[in-house]
């Protein structure tokens, strides 16, 4: 790489450095209010689990999720923005809302939908179309009485074939088309698309939410320059636990403060199975982040999602029946951990 190239790359890490220092005042007075509040965490299931992805078969349709969702003891469902689940070019305003009765009748809250987009593009035109799709995505949004839409500042992509989805693919594709420009230039495609966007969702009355997704992120302080930046009370935050680039409890106690009540919405993932004793074990760190969450007065949604690459059996991929037993057993999981943290 140029040597000017490699001096703006390290120019821009001390500037995000600076910026997210610079938060910290504002952040206090954020946090310090924030772990006064009530916290009342939800669980929820994330559309993505059944989107016939990951695992061999067929997605389930949306309302198939919303029955799915109220036996595994769920609260609500959030909605990956893509097909066959919801591209907004399928989901005019009447479809929309019959779908939020079919919910209300279940007693499932839709609380969520999650674009995949990326406004990272060198190429402008690219950068325009991920733009009208986060547009149709908010009024989506606002059709279902969701509250709430997941957004990223850059997203790769997944390549799904039979028997093989992978995001390596996708990513070497992001790799080599961004290889030639400076992060200070990536950074400032994706804030232009950021602010105009949440132009679009305070006209909707849809908060964004920017989850600490790579590329162009590398962690919460990334996420909160950005919010800062943009500057509009229709941005806020997601913040994931399994995407922290940091997971001990110092680093994730740090995290949930300099958030405070920008947080709107987190996800949670994982593959589980039950002990000896018949006891759900997730990953640790999701004790302390739990905890956290709590102390910050955070009232909203765990959402579940399984979202990665699953066993492959007699050189088959695992069938459908496999992310229902962990979407179940995730329930269970999140379920008792909330409790044992808010009640204890």
């Amino acid at each position: 790489m140029k040597e000017g190239m490699e001096m703006n790359r390290r120019q821009f890490m001390g500037t995000s450095l600076a910026a997210a220092a610079g938060l910290a005042a504002n952040i206090n007075s954020i946090s310090q209010s924030a772990q006064k509040k009530k916290s009342n965490m939800k669980i929820g299931l994330y559309s993505v689990t059944f989107l016939g992805i990951w695992y061999r078969g067929e997605a389930l349709s949306l309302e198939e999720m919303i029955k799915r969702a109220k036996n595994y003891g769920y609260e609500g469902i959030e909605i990956d923005g893509k097909r066959p689940h919801g591209n907004p070019l399928d989901w005019p305003t009447k479809r929309c809302k019959e779908l939020r009765s079919v919910s209300d009748g279940e007693g499932i809250e839709i609380y969520g939908v999650a674009a995949n987009n990326d406004f990272s593009s060198p190429m402008p035109e690219h950068r325009g179309c991920q733009i009208a799709y986060v547009k149709e995505l908010i009024r989506m949004t606002s059709d279902l009485g969701a509250r709430t839409l997941r957004v990223f500042l850059a997203w790769p992509g997944v390549t799904k074939h039979p028997q093989l989805a992978k995001y390596t693919i996708a990513r070497d594709i992001w790799k080599y088309t961004h290889e030639k420009f400076t992060e200070e230039e990536i950074w400032t495609w994706c804030r232009e698309g950021m602010v105009e966007c949440a132009r679009y969702a305070e006209e909707a009355g849809v908060i964004l939410a920017l989850q600490n997704h790579a590329p162009v992120i590398r962690d919460y302080p990334d996420v909160l320059r950005m919010v800062k930046e943009v500057n509009s009370n229709s941005l806020k935050v997601s913040l994931d636990a399994p995407i922290m680039v940091d997971k001990s409890p110092e680093n994730i106690w740090r995290a949930a403060k300099a958030v405070g009540d920008l947080q709107v919405l987190s996800h949670f993932g994982g593959e589980y199975d039950r002990d000896e004793n018949g006891k759900i074990k997730g990953a640790a760190f999701y004790t302390p982040f739990i905890q956290a969450m709590h102390e910050i007065g955070y009232s909203g949604y765990m959402s579940y999602e399984l979202c990665h690459p699953l066993p492959v059996v007699d050189g088959q991929t695992v069938g459908i029946e496999y992310a229902e037993k962990n979407a179940q057993l995730a329930a269970e999981f999140m379920r008792g951990l909330i409790t044992e943290v808010t009640k204890g």
